[in-house]
């Protein structure tokens, strides 16, 4: 793996703010912020009203724990442009969720939200060790989704050659990689290792091409998964982390010279980690669920809203003034009880990721027999694993699983490419459980 980039320079000037000059940005964001949704969103002012409060009642940022969350549902019941704050004319660019499960979410951005936008893209680029005049390969989907577009606008801003990519066409994406020689590639990590399995297809040792930094978000990733690109890539794996309802990615970045977490651009997007059970505010380094508040967006402020990912906030490293937050690894709506045990597919992926002969490629799968639910373990096996190999490789994972997690799955070795790819959020889970009448 190569050595870590020169991180000592900073960004922009936020970037060294002391802490406490740092609280003082915040709490004045904060207020100008809850005003703004009470003023323009009809659905906080009345969310507001029914918690008995006003924007005048925070006056400091512990207050904000008093004023009531919000959730994806709240946004889906808004659906078009109910959560707007400006008037649809000042809104320059709309993005949407996939809707796959029920109305998409909407979110709208005055020019002024994107080119802030650009700004903390641009800033977590610079953290990861892009630096202008880096070429920037982004395989992050463009459309509706977030991410291509956002990332691309980041990329621009710090002054990088753009490669718009997009997702799919995999091996024109391979050729395109050796052609222009891109330094910084932005994707999501299964993906990523889409495009090496392709690469060793073509006989061409991923090893060898130009690129220097993954900067991957979008779905939850492992410390094996870092492993396992960053030994075959020969290249630093940072994360990056965003979600549209809150902006986009660029809401936090890891830094390559630590690679120690996600350092949270605190001036524009202020966190709490929060009991999912209860909602009750947790301490620093405690772990429960991500709340963000926006500070800083004009079309469609935010005020605690629920992310479902789950993490813990940590104390900021190459980024003092900025707190960190953990990788995040599992989501509030991802784990699975499966005979009264909780299970993440992040603590699957870590026994697959070390089991010899199997690829990175895996799926969970939920059934019932009888009365009982079924849990099975799919993972393709690599190219050139014998059938030993598969054979071993099943008594491994089902034993790591039952002796790590608690609980008995089955598990089944696929041949390779059998699995569904994805070109963006990898469906880990697929529940194949019959539905209850009602």
């Amino acid at each position: 793996m190569p050595a870590a980039a020169d991180d000592s320079e900073t960004f922009d000037e936020a970037e060294r703010l002391s802490r406490d000059a740092l609280r003082e940005r915040q709490l004045t964001r904060l207020r100008a912020s809850l005003q703004h949704a009470y003023d323009h969103v009809p659905f906080y002012r009345e969310s507001f009203a029914r918690a008995g409060l006003h924007p005048r009642d925070c006056r400091s940022l512990d207050d904000l724990a008093r004023f009531p969350f919000t959730v994806k549902d709240d946004l889906r019941a808004q659906y078009p442009f109910g959560m707007f704050a400006v008037p649809k004319a000042e809104v320059r660019r709309i993005h949407a969720s996939s809707g796959t499960t029920g109305r998409p979410t909407v979110v709208g951005y005055t020019e002024g939200d994107l080119s802030r936008w650009a700004d903390v893209v641009a800033r977590s680029l610079h953290a990861a060790g892009a630096r202008p005049g880096h070429t920037v390969h982004i395989s992050y989907g463009y459309g509706l989704f977030t991410g291509g577009l956002g990332a691309h606008y980041g990329a621009e801003r710090l002054g990088c050659t753009v490669v718009p990519a997009s997702g799919g066409m995999t091996s024109r994406q391979v050729q395109i990689i050796q052609d222009f020689r891109p330094e910084i590639i932005m994707v999501t990590p299964s993906y990523m290792l889409t495009l090496l399995d392709e690469f060793e297809r073509q006989g061409v040792d991923p090893r060898t091409t130009s690129l220097k930094v993954g900067v991957f978000g979008a779905e939850p990733w492992t410390q094996e998964m870092r492993r396992e690109i960053e030994e075959r890539f020969a290249i630093d794996a940072v994360d990056i982390y965003g979600l549209s309802e809150v902006m986009g990615p660029g809401v936090a970045q890891e830094c390559v010279a630590t690679k120690d977490g996600l350092h949270i651009w605190e001036d524009h997007f202020y966190p709490e980690v929060v009991d999912p059970i209860t909602g009750e505010v947790l301490p620093d380094g405690a772990h429960g669920e991500l709340v963000f508040t926006s500070l800083t967006k004009e079309a469609m402020p935010v005020i605690r809203y629920r992310t479902r990912d789950l993490t813990r906030l940590l104390p900021g490293t190459a980024r003092p003034a900025f707190r960190r937050m953990e990788k995040v690894t599992g989501r509030c709506d991802d784990m699975i009880i499966l005979r009264g045990v909780n299970l993440f597919p992040a603590q699957v992926e870590e026994i697959v990721l070390r089991t010899p002969g199997v690829a990175p490629h895996f799926q969970l799968k939920l059934t019932r027999e009888g009365r009982l639910d079924r849990l099975t373990v799919r993972a393709e096996a690599r190219p050139d694993a014998t059938r030993q190999e598969r054979a071993a490789a099943v008594e491994r994972i089902a034993r790591a699983v039952k002796d790590g997690i608690g609980v008995s799955v089955a598990v089944e070795i696929v041949d390779p490419e059998t699995l569904e790819r994805s070109v963006g959020k990898i469906k880990r889970i697929v529940d194949a459980r019959p539905r209850d009448k009602g």
